[in-house]
């Protein structure tokens, strides 16, 4: 395998803290090479199980391994439920990922939607909400049952928050509960369209029925941990599946109130990265506020010859994302402010 990633340039303070990796839309299923709604991007079904077995080998060799992988959604693709595949497609991924020597954080994307309900994968291994850090005396920055969201801390002072796009949205809901009424009312008075998965005409073109949004309780609790980690100068990393920076993603994979979770956090000085999937293309923009807008390109459309996965080094000043095959090598300075002092 390859020697010690080199990161890049580095200043003087380049002292390892510690690393973590990244991976999205695995999108497995048993299925024949096929294409993307368009037709224009051809997906390797079967294949990317091989790629997420080369990853986690990968990671398992790294001469620092790192703390922990975040797998950012989509995890097996929607056709599974067609040929009543989902349980054990997911059983196949799960069990790959149990060879991988650190804890892995799923986040959930509408293909695990497609496949599951709600309530099923919050009784499934993909909830990962155990893993999370809870922090004394301060009952405002636990979570509620009512969405999927934790946050973390997998080296002093740096906190890692996960957050759940598919909390407002029609899918995985029961069609006849008052959210799946609200969250449809809200999608149809921005989509006209017959086909709710369709942004043709639409002035904003997230509003599609595969993205969905954050809940006020959700962006409410956001603020909270964000208000701790400014008061402790924690150094905070977002996860999600969908994005949330127009520049970095194409706008049709936004998530819908996008707008809402960006004033939540350019309210804060603790945010230095947001990474996110579901655009498979993958982006990266850093906003006027010094986040870094990371989206990572998917497994699913990752050619057999290729690779899709990276891994993160963390310094005092900067993360260095050190990707493989179509992921970019990034190098992303914290603002000056958010250098990390010890």
């Amino acid at each position: 395998m390859d020697a010690k990633p080199e990161p890049g340039p580095l200043s003087e303070s380049s002292d390892l803290l510690f690393s973590f990796g990244v991976i999205a839309d695995i999108q497995y299923a048993d299925l024949e090479d096929g294409y993307n709604f368009q037709g224009s991007r051809r997906r390797y079904y079967r294949h990317s199980l091989l790629h997420l077995q080369g990853a986690i080998e990968h990671w398992n060799k790294e001469s620092n391994p790192p703390s922990c992988v975040l797998q950012l959604g989509d995890i097996i693709d929607g056709y599974n439920a067609q040929y009543q595949a989902s349980e054990k497609s997911l059983e196949l991924i799960m069990n790959t990922f149990q060879r991988l020597k650190v804890p892995v954080h799923h986040t959930w994307g509408n293909h695990e939607f497609y496949n599951f309900s709600r309530d099923y994968l919050t009784n499934s291994k993909l909830n990962t909400k155990l893993l999370e850090d809870q922090i004394a005396h301060h009952p405002e920055t636990v979570p509620s049952g009512n969405y999927y969201a934790y946050h973390f801390v997998p080296f002093p002072k740096f906190r890692f928050v996960l957050l759940d796009g598919y909390d407002m949205s029609v899918l995985g809901v029961d069609p006849s509960s008052p959210k799946y009424q609200q969250c449809l009312k809200i999608l149809r008075e921005h989509n006209p369209n017959a086909e709710l998965n369709s942004p043709q005409g639409l002035a904003e073109p997230q509003f599609v029925q595969f993205n969905g949004g954050f809940s006020q309780e959700q962006l409410n609790w956001l603020n909270e941990v964000l208000t701790f980690s400014d008061r402790n100068q924690e150094t905070v990393v977002i996860v999600s599946h969908l994005p949330i920076y127009p520049e970095a993603s194409d706008s049709v994979c936004l998530a819908w109130n996008y707008r809402d979770a960006l004033a939540v956090i350019w309210s804060h000085k603790c945010v230095v990265c947001f990474f996110a999937g579901h655009t498979h293309d993958g982006g990266y923009s850093e906003d006027p506020f010094g986040v870094h807008h990371v989206n990572i390109e998917g497994v699913i459309e990752t050619a057999p010859d290729s690779q899709a996965f990276g891994t993160v080094h963390v310094y005092p000043d900067k993360m260095v994302l050190k990707g493989r095959g179509r992921v970019p090598d990034r190098i992303m300075n914290y603002k000056k402010e958010k250098a990390f002092h010890f």
